[in-house]
């Protein structure tokens, strides 16, 4: 199923579905910010009180797993949202964050 999502699509169909709920008013980019801030420090609570070696293991408990399999999806999704709200192309960003730290910190 995943071999034919896209990052386009996905924004068009978070688009399609704030659109169809009229959220469009509310996809501000301080308030998309604002999310996504709330949804990473949810993930962050999963994550809070674990050892390092309990946070490596985060994914073999099923509930846990799935937990934290919504949250990232959440982050992600308000990011798209606000990537698509300010016109950023977020593998293009990325890729040249990539370029700049290649450059910024090159191998020793």
């Amino acid at each position: 199923m995943t071999e034919h999502l896209d990052v386009a699509g996905l924004q068009r169909r978070l688009a399609e579905f704030a659109a169809a709920r009229n959220w469009q008013p509310y996809h501000t980019p301080k308030n998309l910010v604002a999310a996504l801030s709330v949804e990473a420090s949810e993930l962050v609570e999963i994550f809070q009180w674990l050892t390092p070696e309990e946070s490596a293991r985060v994914m073999d408990d099923a509930g846990t797993a799935h937990r934290v399999t919504d949250e990232v999806a959440d982050v992600l999704a308000y990011l798209l949202q606000l990537c698509e709200v300010l016109g950023i192309d977020p593998l293009a960003a990325l890729d040249a964050k990539i370029d700049r730290n290649e450059r910024r910190f090159p191998v020793p």
